[in-house]
């Protein structure tokens, strides 16, 4: 082997070992301390919620520190978290511990409801409650079990037995119900606009029979009312109705008996009219001085 290349193994082996103390460092916050980087904030809450020293801490959701230790105490667990150096988090942010994966690990999120300060600082202090820690699964096993178990099983069967009559044969009908309903979601997703102004006319025909709600319910009940003395006048309707075809046939007969007349003496009333309205402010005064005339006729007598 020449000097060269053991001078350049020698070089990766210093390098790749500096390169791994810098990480392991910056890992585990030495470097940090170190440089003086970063601020430690406190955070106090009934109970660990699974964390644990090294779990990640977010502000909604991004990671912007670590848990760097953990104590206990006799109002629960006090944690200390290293955070990054210009990390801007208001100081009356909530804390929530959730679960960063499937297999359960958790991490500490800061989920304020704005992003104005004060902003925390180091040895900023943030308590947190019942409401931080997410449901044990245990307790929620242990709740579940309960309400199972407080299920009449006899009422349960019959529950289910009829569930189970209740949709049987069914399956073609709901089939073709679940594709219809996927097929209107298709059809107003192609048409969002259209779909979009029909609910906006929708929500306005809404409004429009809230602000007509008096007038709505005083109609249905007149309508009520009105079906309701038809219903007591029934046998009077019906009767109407038998014997309004007689009457028609009668009516009808005797237009046909006065076809030749009728006509020609509604053109001479017609006339008639006409002549009446010609003169209509004598036949008012005639209308007027008659009666009087009449009437002191009979006194003379």
């Amino acid at each position: 082997m020449s000097a060269a290349v053991r001078a350049r193994l020698v070089a990766f082996i210093i390098l790749s070992a500096v390169g791994i103390t810098y990480m392991a460092a910056n890992y585990l916050g030495f470097v940090d301390k170190v440089l003086g980087r970063g601020f430690t904030v406190q955070v106090d809450l009934p109970a660990s919620g699974g964390l644990f020293e090294g779990s990640s801490v977010t502000y909604r959701g991004v990671k912007v520190g670590k848990v760097s230790d953990m104590a206990a105490t006799r109002e629960g667990v006090t944690l200390k978290l290293s955070m990054e150096e210009g990390t801007k988090i208001p100081s009356d942010s909530p804390v929530y511990v959730h679960n960063l994966s499937a297999v359960g690990e958790q991490y500490l999120d800061f989920l304020p409801e704005d992003a104005e300060g004060p902003f925390l600082e180091d040895g900023s202090v943030v308590t947190g409650d019942a409401r931080s820690l997410p449901t044990d699964e245990a307790e929620l096993l242990v709740e579940l079990d309960a309400f199972v178990n407080s299920v009449d099983q006899k009422s349960l069967q019959v529950l289910i037995k009829e569930l189970g009559r209740m949709f049987q044969g069914t399956a073609a009908p709901l089939q073709k119900l679940l594709d219809s309903g996927g097929d209107f979601i298709d059809e107003a997703s192609a048409h969002t606009e259209a779909t979009k102004k029909l609910l906006e006319t929708g929500l306005t025909v809404l409004r429009t029979q809230q602000l007509a709600g008096e007038n709505i319910t005083s109609f249905s009940a007149d309508l009520a009312k009105l079906t309701d003395a038809l219903r007591r006048a029934d046998g009077d309707l019906r009767t109407v109705l038998d014997d309004t075809p007689a009457t028609a046939r009668q009516l009808t007969g005797l237009l046909q008996d006065l076809e030749p007349t009728l006509p020609v003496l509604l053109s001479d009333l017609i006339t008639v009219q006409q002549t009446v309205v010609s003169h209509l402010p004598g036949v008012e005064q005639l209308l007027v001085t008659y009666p009087r005339v009449i009437a002191g006729g009979f006194t003379g007598t």
